[in-house]
Order: structure tokens, then C-alpha cells, then sequence
């Protein structure tokens, strides 16, 4: 799952949030000196990831661009199912998702002395460009992928992902909301035992 799956399925616990989302950037097991909570978030964000990888679901979806994107498929099923939980995102959530983003983006200001590096520098794009709230268009995906295809050392081409995202709308749609009703369950249980 991307940025948005992440936050949104750490619950309401800000510190958590924040280890979610910059998990990515966290290598190996030594990542003690963070607040427990965001330890919490990083484990956490470890366990979302196994659970979506070895997922029938997410890897029939991955299957769909195999053919013209191979090991690029399942981050850009990420993002795809990032659109698809913004663009329903009333379905999850009483909070609306302006208001829930900018919680969230002021929260990472305010506990700007626990983000890792990485996490510090992207800040300032992630706000201003608005990334979490861009997921819920098409045109916004295509934002994000392009972005992406410039940050890899060889052509991607995930740029080009949004034709197969246009073209099988309705089963990326129905696979992601399969996928992540089980995928809440999964967090839920998870979350108990952290």
C-alpha cells in the first residue's frame, strides 16, 4: 500500500502515523531511538507490507501490468489502490479527507525533530504539492507516477501505467475493495498485538 493506506491504517494514533509513513525509509531492525509509538508504526508498516505482497488479490492486480512494467507492478498498484481509498474515502472514514490530510501534515510538523531524513526532506513537497489529497484523481496519479519515473536511475515507464489504470478501472476498483476490507481486519489485529 502507499502514503494514504498507511496513514489511515495506523487508527487514530498520531506517533503511529508518522512510523507508518516513513517506514520505507527505515532499514534493518535498528530503529530503537524513535518513540515507542512510531516503532509501533514502523512494525507495523512492515506487517501492511507482507500481508499486501503474498496478497491473491494485489498479485492479480500486479498481473495486469506485469507484461509492460514487471517488478514496477506492485509499487504502482500502490498508488492505484491510494486512488482508489481517496476517491471513496467517505466509505472509510467520517473525517473528510481535506481535513483528515491537513491533521495529518500538521502533525508531521509538529513532531518534526522525530521524522528520519528522508521523511524531512520531502516534507515540504508532500504539503505543498499536496500528494495525499492529489490521490483522488486520476490526473493526480499521473502526477505522482511521473515523479516517481524521474527519482529511478533506469526508464520506469510507470508514467504509462495510467492507460491500464483507465482501461480496467472497475477491476482495479473491485480488487482494492476486496483487498482492503481484509486488509483492515489484518491492521486491526496487528495493532492489538503491538
Amino acid at each position: 500500500m502507499n502514503f494514504l493506506a498507511h496513514i489511515y491504517l495506523s487508527g487514530d494514533n498520531d506517533l503511529m502515523k508518522i512510523g507508518n509513513f516513513m517506514a520505507d525509509g527505515i532499514h534493518g531492525k535498528h530503529f530503537d531511538t524513535f518513540p515507542m509509538e512510531i516503532q509501533k508504526g514502523i512494525i507495523l508498516h512492515r506487517s501492511i507490507d507482507t500481508f499486501t505482497d503474498t496478497h491473491p488479490i494485489f498479485r492479480q492486480s500486479t498481473k495486469r501490468l506485469h507484461a509492460n512494467y514487471h517488478h514496477y507492478s506492485g509499487i504502482i498498484v500502490d498508488i492505484f489502490y491510494d486512488h482508489f481509498l481517496a476517491k471513496n474515502w467517505n466509505k472509510y472514514s467520517d473525517e473528510k479527507l481535506e481535513d483528515y490530510v491537513e491533521h495529518f501534515y500538521q502533525s508531521l510538523n509538529d513532531n518534526y525533530e522525530f521524522l528520519n531524513e528522508k521523511t524531512q526532506k520531502i516534507l515540504p513537497y508532500l504539503i505543498q504539492q499536496n500528494w495525499l489529497l492529489s490521490y483522488q484523481t486520476i490526473e493526480g496519479i499521473e502526477n505522482v507516477l511521473v515523479k516517481m519515473d524521474n527519482r529511478m536511475k533506469r526508464d520506469s515507464n510507470m508514467r504509462f501505467s495510467v492507460t491500464e489504470l483507465r482501461t480496467y478501472y472497475s477491476e482495479f476498483e473491485e480488487e482494492f475493495t476486496t483487498f482492503f476490507e481484509e486488509l483492515i481486519v489484518h491492521s486491526n489485529l496487528k495493532i492489538e498485538t503491538l
